[in-house]
């Protein structure tokens, strides 16, 4: 009996000597690092920073809280589901060496053994834009504390049709930007309902300019990374056509201004693919138990399916409703009966949304049937309810109406389609070129300089990055990084050059074996 305590007694106090051991420098760090800090830092959507010791243990029982309750980081499908690219969740690992941390005093440990913080990418995540487009002023979201859903319509400005492999949202207002779905308007349709108010852009369900059903192309949520379409994979962008986005402006107390723009990559891969999307509405045709409306003080669920009329590749789900939602559920059932999972989101977050692609297509054979349940709450037991008490709630774009939109995008099937991985690839079963963000030192501008220079890289890993200035004669001149740690993107640097004498210098890049270098002159 005595030798079964005292194993209990070591077993207890090897568990406890384990607790006590998780210090920020070498277990939380590496955590909040990687999950947490691209949202929480100076100028994001995070309401503070986690940059450091400092700020991570003045928040400890905070973080411990959401992230044992999976509140944070918000990724909301269920991962034993289905797999995509980019997830950002915690392990249950993860999870209990907050918990231990912080019921321990949130040491920090040496602080030598605390990697350094990220370098950001900033301009964009996926390098330099061969095209920019922007708002043409500056909208003024109310201080009401009211959400606000408002569309904007920026041309294109093309002059020939181009493919793209990467379309990306900059938001000018990171504190009242909540998100931003974005359609390709050939019809001039948006365009049309602008020039109906005085204002710059106008409100939703305004006519034939609230159209969902055109061609949707990648939108924003915060923290999100863009969608980069690898393999061949491409959406066109057509000559004359303009850009329709609905903005989400999120509630605030004082007047905000926005003035938001969009990055634009053209693919030049000659074997693209054109990906389609097919949008999920709350149509008869749709809904096996319509018409979507959902009486006061209900919970409601609604089932809708679709037949896929050939066999197709999926590549990428985005369930969306509004407050009332309380969880989606998408699969598909083969003809034979096999279901193939595609996502499900336990419990719906309006304030955490987007798109999800997979991690590799997903084959579904011609006349298989995709079901969809969307379930909602529109009771006063629903804490997220707009409506004090209840009212019936049908479909709409504001916040206090609801929606039941899937867009669902997908490929016509090719044979090799489902052993191509959208993540760690190289190559492919079928010869597409997957295309990269490549680690590239860009020129210097202006040329020649007299004050500050500006320049760009972008890195297709994380790691380590060196930069230097160097003279004609061979010698360092400033080093501007040393063996500082970088994420993935696109990067932008300003260098003082008005101290230097006038003449030729060369700009080093180094990241593991691969050395860069741009020459630039100094003139006064």
């Amino acid at each position: 009996m005595k030798k079964i305590i005292l194993q209990s007694a070591l077993i207890i106090w090897a568990f406890s000597a384990k607790a006590q051991n998780v210090t920020f420098s070498e277990h939380i760090a590496p955590i909040v690092y990687k999950h947490c800090t691209s949202c929480h830092r100076p100028g994001e959507i995070g309401p503070f920073s986690l940059t450091n010791y400092n700020e991570v243990s003045s928040w400890g029982t905070m973080i411990k809280y959401v992230t044992s309750i999976n509140y944070m980081p918000p990724w909301k499908p269920d991962p034993n589901y289905r797999k995509y690219q980019k997830e950002n969740y915690l392990s249950a690992n993860q999870k209990q060496q907050i918990v231990d941390w912080v019921d321990q005093g949130m040491p920090q440990g040496n602080p030598a053994l605390e990697p350094p913080l990220p370098v950001f990418p900033s301009g964009s995540q996926v390098g330099v834009p061969d095209k920019v487009v922007s708002f043409s002023q500056k909208h003024v979201h109310q201080g009401n504390n009211q959400d606000e859903y408002r569309y904007f319509v920026i041309p294109t400005g093309l002059t020939e049709t181009k493919k793209i492999r990467s379309l990306e949202f900059r938001p000018g207002n990171t504190k009242v930007v909540h998100h931003a779905l974005i359609w390709e308007d050939t019809t001039g349709e948006a365009a049309a309902a602008d020039a109906l108010t005085p204002e710059y852009g106008y409100s939703g369900s305004q006519g034939p300019g609230a159209n969902l059903n055109q061609q949707q192309l990648p939108g924003y949520v915060p923290g999100s990374s863009p969608v980069i379409y690898k393999n061949g994979i491409t959406q066109l962008l057509h000559a004359g056509s303009d850009l329709k986005l609905q903005l989400h402006y999120a509630p605030s107390a004082v007047n905000e201004s926005d003035s938001s723009s969009i990055n634009i990559f053209y693919e030049n891969n000659p074997t693209s693919r054109l990906l389609q999307t097919n949008i999920m509405l709350p149509l008869p045709s749709v809904l096996v138990n319509g018409p979507f409306i959902i009486p006061a003080n209900s919970i409601k669920e609604f089932h809708g399916k679709i037949t896929v009329p050939f066999e197709a590749s999926l590549y990428s789900v985005a369930p969306h409703c509004h407050k009332l939602g309380t969880h989606w559920k998408v699969y598909a059932v083969k003809p034979n009966g096999d279901t193939i999972p595609l996502i499900n989101i336990k419990k719906w977050d309006f304030n955490w949304q987007g798109s999800y692609q997979f991690k590799q297509l997903l084959r579904i054979p011609a006349g298989s049937v995709i079901h969809a349940f969307a379930g909602y709450d529109n009771t006063v037991n629903n804490i997220n309810n707009p409506h004090n008490p209840p009212i019936t709630v049908s479909w709409g774009e504001g916040t206090g109406d609801e929606m039941y939109y899937l867009p669902i995008s997908y490929l016509p099937y090719q044979q090799g389609d489902e052993n191509l991985v959208f993540e760690d690839s190289i190559t492919t079963s079928n010869g597409f070129t997957i295309q990269k963000v490549k680690d590239k030192l860009y020129p210097v501008s202006p040329v020649p300089a007299n004050d500050i220079v500006r320049f760009g890289y972008t890195l297709e890993t994380p790691g380590k990055v060196s930069l230097k200035l160097i003279g004609t004669d061979g010698k360092l001149k400033r080093e501007l990084a040393r063996d500082s740690y970088h994420l993935p993107g696109y990067h932008t640097r300003e260098l003082s050059v008005s101290d230097l004498p006038k003449g030729i210098y060369y700009l080093e890049f180094i990241k593991g074996a691969n050395r860069q270098i741009q020459k630039f002159v100094v003139s006064q």
